[in-house]
């Protein structure tokens, strides 16, 4: 029970962190424990994602466009100092308005399927793991709080799902 639980709470911490590779150990759990542990394994992977959301909303944009001019990003500054003012639909409309035709523009209107998708595409590590797509999703300022947290739970849900109705 123990181990269990230390599972766990380092699934969450970890797969809260952009960049880590934290679901292997939501994987291993299963591996380890099968079909039993999948709620469980769900449940904390939920958790990271909001924990991770949660730090993006928190995070100050003033504060953001300067750590982003301190990388010499001065583009990714500029866009963020002029989205700081704007409400989340005058975001949506300003990133519309300069978005490539057809996927970037279909992507940003089904934000929350793209978002549950990106849960789910292999080798999303490359773009910062669930944690990073987390926190950018609470970084943008575009995602509201009950819809993001329902699009978590749908697309983390195939492979624990999988798991109890295979029993595997």
């Amino acid at each position: 029970h123990r181990a269990i639980m230390l599972g766990a709470v380092a699934c969450v911490g970890l797969l809260a962190i952009p960049f880590v590779p934290g679901a292997e150990i939501g994987l291993a759990m299963l591996v380890a424990f099968g079909a039993a542990i999948a709620p469980l394994v769900y449940v904390a992977t939920v958790l990271a994602l909001c924990l991770s959301y949660t730090m993006g909303r928190m995070v100050p944009m003033p504060a953001l466009a300067r750590f982003l001019a301190s990388l010499r990003m001065r583009r990714a500054a500029d866009l963020v100092r002029r989205a700081a003012p704007l409400s989340r639909e005058e975001r949506l409309a300003m990133l519309l308005d300069g978005a490539p035709p057809l996927i970037v523009a279909l992507a940003l209107r089904r934000r929350y399927v793209a978002l549950a998708l990106a849960l789910n595409v292999p080798g999303n590590t490359l773009i910062g793991g669930g944690g990073g797509i987390a926190l950018l999703a609470g970084l943008s300022g575009l995602f509201a709080p009950l819809p993001t947290v329902l699009a978590f739970a749908i697309g983390v849900l195939p492979v624990p799902l999988t798991i109890v109705l295979l029993g595997a």
